[in-house]
């Protein structure tokens, strides 16, 4: 499904809504969260009634996730996301996932755009500081005392 690396299986009780366990299988196979669920429901109700002491023996055996993960960053508003600076680096090692489909981890295309735009913007004024150094006269002040 996803070409990322798995790590090991946790569950998130942050991010759950009974003990975590969906939304630690969801995080390891790089789905939805609510995919898992509607998964895990549906099984119960076509009669799979073991999905249920599968579900109680993930809750005492998975160990508990420690820190923040990447699905409440991700829903961060435009309005948060554009009142934080990022840092030089960030901008350049940030990557944009968009969604394929709709089940999928990732950003919807709308959010995705918006933070192309916002990473072209950082990279526009930066590149309109280096401009404005170079063809300055301080610049060609150290440039000429460099060649000395």
């Amino acid at each position: 499904m996803s070409n990322r690396k798995r790590g090991e299986l946790y569950r998130i009780p942050s991010q759950g809504r009974v003990a975590g366990v969906c939304a630690g299988v969801a995080d390891y196979f790089g789905w939805e969260t609510w995919l898992v669920r509607i998964l895990l429901v549906s099984g119960v109700l076509l009669g799979m009634g073991w999905f249920i002491v599968i579900y109680i023996a993930a809750w005492f055996i998975l160990d508990k996730k420690n820190g923040e993960s990447k699905a409440k960053k991700a829903k961060a508003s435009p309005q948060e996301t554009e009142s934080r600076q990022p840092a030089k680096q960030d901008i350049t090692n940030e990557s944009i996932k968009v969604k394929a489909r709709i089940w999928q981890a990732g950003e919807p295309p709308k959010q995705a755009l918006y933070d192309i735009r916002r990473k072209f913007m950082a990279l526009e004024k930066q590149l309109r500081s280096i401009e404005s150094y170079v063809t300055s006269a301080e610049f060609t002040v150290s440039r000429e005392i460099n060649r000395l």
